[in-house]
């Protein structure tokens, strides 16, 4: 579902409606008689769809992480907020960026429309910025030559799929100074080759039973999940294109199932 069109629609309906009712309906009517219901129902509803579509448009909009991709910073039911402006100011729905402020940078959380079905909307942690080289073999990220510093911090366990218990290992990487947490499954091959589709740009990689070896294009993004080893990612499916671009998650604001993360901040 194309939320924003459908709000885009709606705020031109009802706007449409009271206008016409303001230039044209209203002088048909007494000066004390109330209009009909098909006027002042739109009429009514106009300044709140207003506001909720510039909110969402240009500043603040909520998603929900239905994955657990980027577990343990983002856990599945996680309802998150994402700065809209941060990257750009952009035309709604055409997601065309009109004004720069911010460029996105390594280590940040993205929110970006999947470049398979634009239809969809993933979030992802950006690894590669255009022209870095992402290497990642025997479970070490290395961009631009330089290992990621991983500090380990134990292991971590969550439930998959009914009672599947997952066992990980945890560790503290520091990403251009985003220190966040990474989970790497031992167990789990490097990369699984047979999940390798042709994408744009795609004679950027080389790709091995050890990993993958790729070169960022010009306005394009790698990113990659925090539960590195159960998440479908730029290692797949290619670079995120700046066009794709939805914001920057910044806090979680709701989880009906663990209070405690209400108003973290997303690192």
């Amino acid at each position: 579902m194309n939320f924003p069109l459908i709000m885009l629609i709606l705020l031109v309906i009802t706007g449409g409606i009271a206008l016409l009712d303001r230039l044209v309906l209203r002088r048909r009517r007494a000066p004390d008689a109330q209009g009909p219901w098909w006027v002042e129902y739109p009429k009514s509803f106009f300044p709140v769809i207003l506001v909720v579509f510039c909110l969402r448009s240009f500043l603040v909009e909520p998603f929900k992480i239905p994955s657990g991709s980027m577990i343990p910073t983002l856990l599945v039911g996680d309802f998150i907020l994402v700065n809209k402006y941060t990257y750009g100011i952009r035309l709604p729905v055409a997601n065309v960026k009109v004004v720069d402020i911010n460029e996105p940078q390594r280590g940040e959380v993205m929110v970006f429309r999947y470049p398979v079905n634009p239809s969809m909307d993933y979030i992802k942690r950006i690894i590669g910025i255009p022209g870095d080289t992402v290497t990642y073999r025997d479970k070490q990220l290395t961009v631009n030559n330089i290992p990621v510093v991983m500090e380990p911090e134990g292991e971590y366990t969550y439930v998959e799929s009914g009672l599947n218990y997952v066992y990980n290992r945890r560790f503290r990487e520091s990403l251009d100074g985003h220190k966040h947490d990474i989970l790497i499954n031992p167990d789990a091959p490097d990369i699984q080759l047979g999940g390798v589709h042709p994408f744009p740009h795609h004679q950027n990689c080389s790709y091995d039973d050890r990993g993958f070896a790729c070169k960022v294009p010009a306005n394009h993004y790698f990113t990659m999940g925090d539960n590195r080893d159960s998440s479908s990612d730029s290692r797949y499916w290619g670079f995120v294109p700046e066009r794709n671009i939805v914001g920057k998650a910044f806090m979680i604001w709701w989880n009906f199932n663990d209070l405690k993360r209400i108003g973290l901040s997303i690192k």
